[in-house]
């Protein structure tokens, strides 16, 4: 069953546009070398918050996506406007 891993956070103020220019190579280097992982969505929810919607093969693939962290310069470049984690949540979708 597909899961969905939900992380909203909060961007360094005046650095959300290197988030988004980050956000490409992310994803590429997401579908290089991460088993399992579907697709991606981030919504904006003011200024500097955000909600990062992704989809995952199953739970495990999450969970060995989690193991790795940011292990790519392309994940760090994206990892490196976020200044505070807000929540972070894991759920299935609903058939």
């Amino acid at each position: 069953m597909a899961t969905v891993e939900l992380t909203r956070f909060r961007t360094h103020p005046g650095r959300a546009d290197e988030l988004v220019a980050a956000r490409q190579a992310m994803l590429e280097s997401f579908r290089a070398d991460r088993a399992g992982f579907v697709r991606a969505d981030l919504v904006r929810l003011g200024p500097d918050e955000w909600l990062d919607i992704v989809v995952w093969e199953s739970s495990q693939a999450y969970a060995a996506s989690r193991a790795k962290g940011a292990n790519t310069p392309a994940i760090q470049a994206f990892f490196a406007p976020i200044a505070e984690l807000v929540s972070a949540e894991e759920g299935t979708l609903a058939p």
